[in-house]
């Protein structure tokens, strides 16, 4: 099938890549779009959503606020309530229930294709599919054999995460409110990521919202993208046993294992998310509190020791995971919790790729065998 752009965004095509034109493996490094959504800075540890440093809105703004901030901007109307929609997929895998239903919103609410609709209209179809995403969540951690929470007990709810613990678990703790709450601002958006990369492809083919929104949800279940909070737990775990966070440390690189939550490709100091989210661990008390800060400065003393000359701080998987933890989450749960909160920063992209309307089409360089006959074929 053909590869087609809308008559308004075609352009020449670009000339094929010099046999000298460097590979970047990754796409490490390579400019692909201008963004007026989030701005990750390397140098300074900060984090801003349009202008805005996450530290000044966990806390005092709530999640569904911040998406609004990201999508159109400011803060109100920002995502609306989810409408009632049964869960009708039943994997015992959250991360495909919640994907599969979520492309299914399409032909079940009559999303129009980007190609074909308003930006309001997309703004509008982001918005009911975000939520939705979220109300999937928590209809199947909530599991198949219990019977679903009264839609009048999850309008007692005042805020979204509320609302959604409700869903969940039929009750909000209102320490567990806070810290989804500022786990979620802190998460909602974070430049060119795999996922975010993945939606915005997506959303240049045309394609509908919640196809777009779907596809970011599988690049954000691979380990290497969504998955490594869980994995944190499993160390605090074996310092708590231990005792000895700096002799734990210390043994554990001796065998040559990576410390989780530590380092990162785009900041050069602290990752940000994880100074507010330690920030909340510390007002909220969470019982692992001591054990993590223990091991935090453990490890930070002895990657120092060990690599001098690298830059390995910590970075936002270490408090999501006590800052998740905080609030009971299981930690099967973590990716899905993040997939939660980074709906906001898809959208954002989603609809900022619609209205650039250029297909996405990166080129390759042919390294393969030269021109051969069938018979020189293995």
């Amino acid at each position: 099938m053909s590869e087609v752009q809308s008559p308004t965004a075609q352009n020449a095509a670009s000339p094929p890549p010099s046999p000298t034109e460097e590979v970047r493996s990754g796409l490490e490094g390579v400019l692909a779009f201008a963004t007026e959504i989030a701005e990750p800075d390397k140098a300074g540890s900060a984090l801003r959503y349009r202008g805005v440093d996450i530290e000044n809105l966990v806390g005092a703004v709530p999640y569904e606020q911040v998406w609004g901030l990201l999508v159109d901007g400011h803060f109100k109307p920002g995502l609306p309530p989810a409408e009632p929609h049964t869960l009708t997929v039943r994997s015992g895998d959250p991360r495909v229930d919640v994907q599969a239903a979520l492309a299914m919103l399409a032909p079940e609410w009559g999303f129009g294709q980007l190609i074909d609709i308003s930006d309001e209209e997309a703004r509008d179809n982001l918005a009911r599919a975000s939520v939705m995403a979220l109300s999937f969540v928590a209809q199947s951690a909530r599991g198949a054999g219990q019977p679903p929470v009264a839609q009048a007990e999850v309008d007692k709810g005042s805020t979204i995460p509320e609302r959604f613990l409700i869903r969940w678990r039929g009750e909000a703790d209102p320490s567990h409110v806070k810290a989804i709450d500022a786990y979620w601002v802190s998460a909602a958006e974070h430049g060119m990521n795999a996922s975010t990369f993945t939606a915005r492809i997506v959303a240049s083919t045309g394609a509908d919202c919640a196809a777009a929104l779907s596809s970011a949800v599988g690049a954000l279940s691979g380990p290497l993208h969504g998955g490594a909070p869980s994995r944190v737990l499993k160390m605090l775990d074996e310092v708590e046993r231990s005792g000895d966070a700096e002799r734990w440390v210390s043994e554990a690189l001796d065998r040559g294992e990576r410390l989780m939550g530590f380092g990162h490709r785009i900041y050069r100091a602290e990752d940000p998310r994880a100074r507010v989210l330690r920030r909340t661990c510390r007002e909220l008390g969470s019982p692992r509190f001591e054990v993590a800060e223990a091991l935090e400065q453990a490890a930070l003393a002895e990657l120092h020791a060990r690599k001098p000359d690298r830059v390995l701080a910590t970075n936002v998987e270490f408090w999501s995971a006590v800052v998740l933890d905080l609030a009971e989450v299981p930690p099967d749960l973590f990716t899905s919790l993040f997939t939660c909160a980074r709906v906001a920063g898809w959208s954002a992209h989603i609809l900022e790729q619609k209205r650039e309307g250029k297909l996405i089409r990166p080129t390759a360089r042919y390294v393969g065998p030269g021109p051969r006959s069938i018979e020189e074929v293995d």
